[in-house]
């Protein structure tokens, strides 16, 4: 249990209390909060819903996250009652309005209809594992890999193994400062620069496709004769 512990505070910044180990034996289970001093250390997205459909778009989003944001690869678990969820780790703790700005960039791009925590990256969450409340099930950490296995009921009869849980755990890595603005910079790219505005004739300025007669009639409104001289080169 405490290597599992220790992996838990490593990735998602929660204190090593007795909370969190009586969580993890079962004998009780809260919602932890992850904001401190206006920092998230981790955000949570949920897929709740439709097993099959909603394991799809996880997997879709998480593809994203590696594939075209250049992040680590997110824990995946399963909620003991109603889907998955997506398990962000940051390195450095993240201001809740950079983190929120992420998490809503995220959303609008790969997944808009999905039903996020009215609270945002705020929301506190149930940490895995444990049993969930509302059915007496385990929510549990899983390989990516037996997900779609999970699609008619994301939970587990009996608590899972702990050696397992910190396996999945081990072996992941958090979103450095860096990679976070790169993702950013990927989700919402700067606007494209408007065309430089053309130049607008000054009043009386002569353009250079004015003919001769519009010349001549310029010159004369600024009380100016024109003198004009051909000069034949012998």
């Amino acid at each position: 249990m405490q290597e599992l512990i220790a992996q838990l505070v490593r990735l998602y910044g929660v204190p090593a209390t007795e909370e969190l180990q009586r969580q993890i034996d079962g004998t009780a289970t809260r919602a932890f909060d992850l904001v401190s001093d206006g920092a998230v250390c981790a955000i949570v997205i949920p897929f709740d819903g439709d097993g099959a459909a909603q394991w799809e778009r996880l997997c879709e989003v998480a593809r994203v996250l590696q594939a075209e944001l250049g992040l680590p690869a997110p824990a995946v678990s399963i909620s003991g009652a109603t889907g998955y969820r997506l398990w962000l780790s940051f390195e450095d703790a993240v201001p809740v309005p950079l983190a929120q700005q992420f998490l809503d960039a995220l959303g609008a791009a790969h997944f808009r209809d999905a039903a996020l925590p009215a609270d945002g990256v705020q929301a506190p969450v149930e940490l895995p594992p444990c049993v969930n409340r509302s059915t007496g099930k385990w929510a549990a950490f899983i390989h990516p890999g037996m997900g779609a296995s999970f699609a008619d009921e994301p939970a587990l009869e009996m608590a899972p193994p702990l050696a397992g849980q910190v396996q999945f755990l081990q072996g992941l890595d958090s979103i450095s400062s860096e990679q976070l603005r790169h993702a950013l910079a990927v989700l919402r790219p700067a606007p494209t620069a408007a065309p430089a505005p053309q130049p607008v004739a000054q009043p009386g300025l002569l353009l250079k496709d004015a003919t001769l007669e519009d010349i001549v009639r310029h010159l004369h409104a600024m009380n100016i004769e024109p003198t004009f001289r051909h000069l034949i080169g012998r």
